[in-house]
C-alpha cells in the first residue's frame, strides 16, 4: 500500500512531488468525459519516468498477437484502444532552459482533483540551473457537455526575474502504445497545418483505418488583455506546433489559454473532419475557458446528483466512494451503443482497453440504478450486434448450429485475447450476457427486450452451453472439463463449480424465455425460429435434460461446494499465512507455485453463490465463506466487493469493512502494486455495490425492492439514491434509524428490515 494522498471528502490531493509515484498519479488523477480522455501527464517537459497517455473512445487497432506456440483457434491480433494524439503539451523554455521537473528543484507542488466539478489543479515552484524562480497554476479539464473539447489554463509567474520565455504549443501524433509489439507505431500522417494561433493534425490507424483530427487554439493573457508574441509555426510528420516569444515581468503572471479539440471519423466523415476541428477550436476559443468550465461544471452537478453516496464520520471512506464513481461517470455515458466500458477507462493501456465480461458482471448494476434505463439497455445492445461474432467465435473452435461464444476481449465482438487458458477455458463469461439480460429485465420491468433482442441471444449461448457439456458414464452426470474460473490462479480444471451452475441456470432461464416471448409474441417468435432454424422440442428437451443432471463437485462432510474436482488434495492453509514479502503472490512466485497452490485470486464459488444467493440458505453461504475467504489474496480488483456483499448478509462487520475499503481505495492506496498501469475502472462499480447492496442489503425479488441495511461502527451514517421503475428513492443510514423516501414516481411497496412498507 501507498497512501500517500491526503484524504478529502471531494479532492484527491498529492502534496510534494515524488517522481517514482508519478505513474501512480499520472493514472489516479486522469480525466475523461466518454468520448475522449487522458493521463495526468504534465503539461510542460517531463525527461523523469511518465506514461503518456491519451485515448479515443472506439478507435483501436489490431495488434499482432505473440505467442511463443501457435494453437489453432488462437487469434491473429490483440485488439487495443490507442494512444492517440495529445494535444495538451505546453513547453516553457526560459534562456534556452527548459522547464523539466526531472531535473529543477521543485517546491511547493501540489496536485488536486477536483472530482466535483472534474477539474485537474496543478501549482509548484521550479528553481532554474540559474536561479530563476518560476512559478506555475495549470487546470485542466475535459469537457462533459462537449465530448469533443478540452481546455487548460496554465500560468507563469515570474518571481525573481523577468526574462523571454518561448513557449511552444503542440499537438503530438507521433505517439507509441506502451505495450506495442516490436515498438510499432499505429498512426499515419494524413493532414498537418499550422497557422499563427492554431494547429491542426489529421492522422489514421492502420488497418483500422480510423481518423481522428486533433486540433488546438490557444490565447496569452496579461492583466486580462490578450497579447500576441513573436510566432514560428512548424510542420513535421504527425506534429505540428506554434512557438510564442513573449516578455516575461517578474512578478507579473502570463495565462496560457488552450484549447483541444479531439473528433474521431466514428463521427465525422473523413472528408470535412478537418474542416469541422477548424470550425470547433473557434466555437470553444470563442467561448472561453471560463464559460467552457462553468457548462462543464453543470454536468458534474447534475451528475452527483443522479448518483453521488454520502458518508458521515469516515473521510478515507467517503473520497474512496466519490472516486469510484468519479470515474465511471467519467468513463461511460451510456449515449452511444457502439461504445463499452474498458477495465482501465481512459487511465491507461493495460487489457488493451477492450471489452470484458465485467461489464456485466459489475457495472450494469450501478447504471441500472443511477442512469436512465436506456443506458443499460445499450450495453446490451452492444452485445446483441456482436451476436454474429460470437457464433464466428464458436465456429472457429468447432461448435456448430449457430451456438455464440461471446469473447474475453473483444472491440468489436471478435475474440482478440491470447491466453489459452484464459481465452479458451474461462467460458463462464459468455453467460455473464444472460445473467446481465435477466437483471435488466427484472429492475427495469422491460420484458420488450427480451422479444426484440434478448432470446435470439440466449438461444446462441444456450446452444454452446448443450455442446460444451460432456455426458459422463462414470458420474452419470453432465460434466464440463478443461475450464478456468473466475479464479484465474486455476487453470484447466474439470467442473469448476461456478461454470457448471451459471451454465445449468442459462439453459434453465433460456427455457423460460422461449415459453414467454412465444406466448406474448407468437409472431416475432415464429419469425426468430425460422430464422435461427430453432428446433424447439429437441432442444428445449435437451437443456432440460442436461439442467435436471448437472454435475456439482460437494464435499458433504464439510458442507461446502469445491471449486473444482479435486480442490481439497491442495495443501490448504490461509492467506494470512503468507509472509508480507511473498504478497502479492502475481508478481512475486512462479506461476507453477501459485497453480499449485490453494490461493484463490478472486471470488470463485462465492462469486455463483453472490450472484444466485436466494437459492442457498444462510447457513451454506456462511459454511462456504469461512471455508473459502481465509484462502483468496483478492488480488484481482473484482474480488473485494463480492466478499463485501456476502459479509454483510452474514453479519460480519468487521471483515465488510475491511474489504470495503480494500476496494474503494484500491487505486489510490495502490493495495496491488499496479495503479501506474491505470485504474480499475469496471471494479469500480463494484464498490457502489459495496455500499448499496453490502451495507444497504438492497435486493429485488420478483420486482419489489428489499432492504436490509447495517452500519459500520466507523461511520455516524451513509446515504445513497437510486432509480427504480421511473420512481426516485434516497436512503439514509444511521445508528439510531433508516430513512426511505420515495422523492419522485408513482406510490411503492418496499421491505424494510423485513417488513412491507409503502413509500
Amino acid at each position: 500500500m501507498k497512501q500517500y494522498l491526503k484524504h478529502h471528502e471531494w479532492q484527491i490531493i498529492e502534496e510534494g512531488f515524488d517522481p517514482h509515484l508519478n505513474r501512480i498519479s499520472e493514472s489516479i488523477f486522469s480525466l475523461g468525459n466518454g468520448m475522449m480522455g487522458q493521463r495526468a501527464n504534465f503539461e510542460e517537459t517531463y525527461t523523469g519516468d511518465t506514461h503518456q497517455g491519451t485515448y479515443v473512445a472506439g478507435v483501436y487497432y489490431p495488434d499482432k498477437t505473440r505467442v511463443g506456440w501457435w494453437k489453432n483457434g488462437y487469434p491473429e491480433y490483440f485488439a487495443k484502444v490507442l494512444n492517440a494524439p495529445s494535444w495538451i503539451g505546453i513547453k516553457i523554455k526560459i534562456e534556452n532552459q527548459e522547464l523539466d521537473l526531472a531535473i529543477y528543484k521543485v517546491e511547493n507542488f501540489q496536485r488536486v482533483l477536483d472530482m466535483k466539478q472534474g477539474l485537474l489543479h496543478r501549482s509548484f515552484v521550479a528553481t532554474f540551473p540559474d536561479g530563476k524562480k518560476l512559478k506555475v497554476d495549470a487546470k485542466r479539464f475535459c469537457s462533459m457537455a462537449d465530448g469533443e473539447v478540452g481546455a487548460i489554463r496554465y500560468s507563469v509567474l515570474p518571481i525573481n526575474f523577468s526574462a523571454k520565455v518561448q513557449i511552444t504549443m503542440a499537438v503530438d501524433a507521433d505517439v507509441v502504445n506502451k505495450d506495442s509489439n516490436y515498438d510499432e507505431k499505429f498512426w499515419d500522417r494524413v493532414y498537418e497545418e499550422s497557422q499563427a494561433g492554431w494547429v491542426v493534425v489529421n492522422v489514421q490507424t492502420k488497418k483500422t483505418l480510423f481518423q481522428v483530427c486533433t486540433g488546438m487554439k490557444f490565447d496569452l493573457k496579461i492583466d486580462g488583455n490578450s497579447i500576441h508574441g513573436k510566432t514560428n509555426t512548424n510542420v513535421r510528420e504527425k506534429y505540428s506546433d506554434n512557438v510564442v516569444e513573449v516578455e516575461l515581468e517578474q512578478n507579473k503572471e502570463l495565462v496560457i489559454y488552450k484549447y483541444g479539440v479531439v473528433l474521431s471519423s466514428e463521427n465525422h466523415a473523413k472528408d470535412k473532419i478537418v474542416n469541422t476541428c477548424r470550425a470547433k477550436m473557434d466555437a470553444a476559443t470563442k467561448t472561453g475557458f471560463d464559460k467552457l468550465f462553468d457548462e462543464h461544471a453543470a454536468v458534474w452537478a447534475h451528475k452527483w446528483e443522479e448518483c453521488d453516496i454520502t458518508i458521515d464520520g469516515d473521510v478515507a471512506a467517503q473520497q474512496g466512494i466519490r472516486f469510484n464513481i468519479f470515474q465511471l461517470m467519467q468513463t461511460y455515458k451510456g449515449d452511444d451503443v457502439r461504445l463499452n466500458i474498458g477495465p482501465k477507462g481512459f487511465t491507461g493501456e493495460k487489457y488493451g482497453g477492450s471489452t470484458y465480461w465485467d461489464t456485466e458482471a459489475y457495472c450494469l448494476p450501478f447504471y441500472l440504478c443511477t442512469s436512465n434505463p436506456k443506458v443499460a439497455r445499450n450495453l446490451l445492445i452492444y452485445r446483441y450486434k456482436h451476436l454474429p461474432k460470437a457464433i464466428e467465435n464458436a465456429k472457429k473452435l468447432g461448435f456448430t448450429d449457430g451456438a455464440a461464444f461471446y469473447p474475453f476481449v473483444t472491440m468489436n465482438g471478435e475474440e482478440c485475447h491470447n491466453e489459452w487458458e484464459i481465452t479458451f477455458e474461462e467460458i463462464h463469461r459468455t453467460s455473464a450476457m444472460a445473467y446481465a439480460m435477466r437483471d435488466y429485465i427484472e429492475y427495469t420491468g422491460d420484458e420488450a427486450y427480451l422479444i426484440e433482442y434478448g432470446l435470439e441471444v440466449l438461444i446462441g449461448i444456450s446452444r454452446f452451453w448443450t455442446q460444451r457439456v460432456n455426458w459422463s458414464k462414470d458420474k452419470n452426470k453432465y460434466v464440463i472439463l478443461g475450464v478456468t474460473g473466475p479464479n484465474e490462479y486455476e487453470n484447466n480444471v474439470n467442473n469448476n463449480w461456478y461454470t457448471n451452475y451459471l451454465a445449468s441456470w442459462t439453459l434453465r432461464f433460456t427455457q423460460q424465455a422461449v415459453a414467454y416471448v412465444k406466448k406474448t409474441n407468437s409472431k416475432k417468435y415464429n419469425e426468430l425460429v425460422e430464422r435461427i432454424h430453432f428446433k424447439e422440442k429437441e432442444e428445449v428437451g435437451k437443456w432440460a435434460d442436461i439442467t435436471s443432471k448437472m454435475y456439482y463437485a460437494e464435499d458433504k462432510a464439510l458442507g461446502v461446494f469445491l471449486q473444482q474436482d479435486g480442490f481439497l488434495d491442495k495443501e490448504l492453509t490461509k492467506a494470512s499465512d503468507l509472509r508480507a514479502s511473498d504478497r502479492p503472490i502475481n508478481q512475486k512466485w512462479s506461476r507453477d507455485r501459485i497453480l499449485r497452490s490453494c490461493f484463490i485470486k478472486q471470488a470463485d464459488v462465492l462469486q455463483g453463490i453472490y450472484l444466485f444467493e436466494d437459492d442457498f440458505t444462510t447457513e451454506q453461504i456462511k459454511r462456504n465463506f469461512d471455508f473459502y475467504e481465509p484462502m483468496t489474496v483478492h488480488e484481482s480488483s473484482l474480488s473485494p466487493c463480492v466478499h463485501v456483499i456476502l459479509a454483510s448478509k452474514l453479519g460480519y462487520k468487521d471483515k465488510a469493512y475491511e474489504m470495503y475499503l480494500r476496494t474503494s481505495r484500491l487505486d489510490l492506496d495502490d493495495y496491488n502494486n499496479d495503479t501506474e498501469d491505470g485504474c480499475h475502472i469496471t471494479s469500480m462499480a463494484g464498490t457502489w455495490m459495496s455500499v448499496v447492496k453490502g451495507f444497504g442489503g438492497m435486493r429485488l425479488r420478483e420486482g419489489k425492492l428489499f432492504f436490509n441495511p447495517f452500519i459500520p461502527d466507523q461511520w455516524k451514517s451513509y446515504s445513497f439514491r437510486m432509480e427504480f421503475r421511473g420512481r426516485v428513492l434516497k436512503v439514509k443510514v444511521a445508528k439510531e434509524k433508516t430513512e426511505v423516501v420515495l422523492e419522485s414516481g408513482e406510490p411503492l411497496e418496499i421491505v424494510l428490515n423485513g417488513k412491507n412498507t409503502r413509500l
